[in-house]
């Protein structure tokens, strides 16, 4: 059964750093046709594709809003996805989430679609107070 654990969420002032971390269980994410991406939720938002990362197509994909300030990561050894985030800001205040793809869709050099996605982590509060 697969499961994914998001960690690593909490307040921090603007400018800071947080690294989010996402353990996954039930599959081996060195198997190359997995993309794993960080989605984001804020309050009366939608949804919001941040990153991802796709081993087979060799593509990581960022959201403008993150873009140089956001890097997504793996760790095989850990079986753990992180997601650093660097220079925050208010507005990067939500509840972010894991998920893996199975079939290795979802993960685009333009996008990265939330419903190719077949699990999901439950979550991690970040607050960016300003």
């Amino acid at each position: 059964q697969v499961e994914l654990v998001e960690s690593g969420g909490g307040l921090v002032q603007a400018g800071g750093s947080l690294r989010l971390s996402c353990a996954a269980s039930g599959f081996s994410l060195d198997l190359k046709y997995y993309a794993i991406g960080w989605f984001r939720q804020a309050p009366g938002k939608g949804r919001e594709a941040i990153s991802c990362d796709n081993i087979m197509s060799k593509i990581t994909y960022y959201a403008d809003s993150v873009k140089g300030r956001f890097t997504i990561s793996r760790d095989n050894t850990r079986n753990t996805v992180y997601l650093q985030m660097n220079n925050l800001k208010p507005e990067d205040t939500a509840v972010y989430y894991c998920a893996s793809s199975d079939s290795g869709y979802g993960c685009y050099e333009d996008t990265s679609r939330s419903y190719d996605y077949d699990h999901w982590g439950q979550g991690t509060q970040v607050t960016v107070s300003s």
